[in-house]
C-alpha cells in the first residue's frame, strides 16, 4: 500500500511539474520580435501545435489542458506579435483576448494606387501587383456609385488604416471605399459623381495649398466650358503609369504619347481619376471658385499665379523661371 501511494504521490509531483514546466516558464524570443500567424478556421489543437512549432509555448499539451481548464473558450485567429519570453498562461490570455497585431498603413491624399499599392507591400500585408489587380478589378465595390469607373482608383480615400494579415487584400479596398462613401455622404456629393472625383484628383496633384483648390477647379471648370485642354502634367504622367513607362521625368515623348489619360492630347476630363483625392479637393471640385482665369503657373514657392489671357500667362512663366533661376 505504502508502494502504491509512494508511486502516486510521484505521479503527482511528475504531473505538477510537467505542468509548471509547461504553463509557468517563460519562452519566446530574447531582445527581437517574432511574428506568428494564427489561421482563421484553426482548431485549438492545430493553434497549439503552431505555436509550440514557433517556440512560443513549451508544450502543446499543457496549453490544451489549461484550455479545457479554462472551459474552452474562443481563440482569436490573427497575427500575435512576440517580443519577450513569456509563460503559456500569458500566451493563452493574448490569444483568447485577441490580442492581434495590426499594421498601420498610412494613405495621403493625393496617392494614386501605385502608391498605395506600395504602402501595402512595405506594410508586409500582400505584394503590390497583387493589391493593382484587385483595385483593376473590384470595380464592383463603387458600380452604383460610379458605373463609368476604370478602376477603384479615386475611391480609395486617404486616411490611416489599421489592417491584419487575415483580411485579403480585397478586404481592404472595400475599407477604403467605405470611407470614400462616409465622406462624400457627408460632403453631400450625390450629382455629377464621376466628374468631381475626376475633377478633384487633378486638382489634388496641381496644388498643396488648400486655400487655392476653388479657383484651380475653377480654372479647370473655365477651360473645359470653353473646350480648351486641361493640358495638365499630372495626366501625362498618371498615362504614363498605366504604361508603365514613367521614370519620374516628365519628357516630350510623354506629352505626345497616345492615352485617354493624356490631356495634352485629348480634350476634356480623362476617363477617370488620376489619384485619391482628400475632402478639400472634393470640396473644390464640388464648389469651385468663380472667376475669368484661364491659366495659372507655380510662383516656386508653395503657391501659383493665375491668368486670364495668354499674354499674362507668358508673363507669369518668364517670372517663374527666373525664380527657379534664381534659387539654383
Amino acid at each position: 500500500m505504502r508502494a502504491i501511494l509512494t508511486l502516486l504521490l510521484a505521479a503527482v509531483l511528475a504531473a505538477g511539474a510537467w505542468l509548471a514546466y509547461g504553463l509557468l516558464l517563460p519562452v519566446g524570443p530574447k531582445g527581437q520580435e517574432k511574428f506568428v500567424l494564427l489561421r482563421p478556421g484553426s482548431s485549438a489543437r492545430h493553434i497549439a501545435r503552431d505555436l509550440q512549432n514557433e517556440g512560443m509555448i513549451r508544450s502543446a499539451a499543457a496549453f490544451l489542458l489549461w484550455h479545457e481548464w479554462r472551459g474552452r473558450p474562443t481563440l482569436k485567429a490573427g497575427e500575435y506579435k512576440f517580443d519577450h519570453p513569456a509563460a503559456a498562461r500569458e500566451v493563452y490570455g493574448r490569444i483568447v483576448a485577441g490580442d492581434i497585431y495590426v499594421h498601420t498603413v498610412v494613405i495621403p491624399e493625393g496617392y494614386n494606387t501605385f502608391d498605395i499599392a506600395n504602402a501595402i507591400q512595405a506594410a508586409g500585408l500582400g505584394a503590390s501587383d497583387d493589391f493593382l489587380a484587385v483595385a483593376r478589378s473590384d470595380v464592383s465595390l463603387i458600380s452604383d456609385l460610379d458605373p463609368q469607373a476604370p478602376s477603384l482608383e479615386g475611391y480609395l480615400f486617404p486616411d490611416t488604416y489599421e489592417f491584419t494579415r487575415t483580411q485579403s487584400l480585397h478586404d481592404m479596398a472595400a475599407a477604403m471605399v467605405k470611407r470614400f462613401r462616409q465622406e462624400s455622404h457627408q460632403l453631400g456629393l450625390n450629382t455629377d459623381l464621376h466628374q468631381v472625383v475626376t475633377l478633384a484628383s487633378i486638382v489634388e496633384k496641381e496644388t498643396a495649398a488648400p486655400s487655392e483648390r476653388p479657383l484651380v477647379a475653377g480654372v479647370f471648370y473655365n477651360r473645359l466650358r470653353r473646350h480648351i485642354v486641361l493640358a495638365t502634367d499630372p495626366t501625362v504622367i498618371y498615362a504614363a503609369l498605366l504604361a508603365g513607362r514613367y521614370n519620374g521625368v516628365i519628357h516630350q515623348s510623354d506629352l505626345q504619347f497616345d492615352s485617354a489619360y493624356n490631356t495634352y492630347k485629348h480634350a476634356g476630363l480623362p476617363p477617370g481619376p488620376i489619384c485619391n483625392p482628400g475632402r478639400d479637393s472634393l470640396q473644390a471640385a464640388m464648389q469651385p471658385s468663380s472667376s475669368n482665369f484661364l491659366y495659372f503657373v507655380s510662383d516656386n514657392n508653395g503657391h501659383h499665379r493665375f491668368a486670364r489671357t495668354m499674354e499674362e500667362h507668358s508673363r507669369n512663366v518668364a517670372a517663374y523661371r527666373r525664380a527657379v533661376a534664381d534659387s539654383r
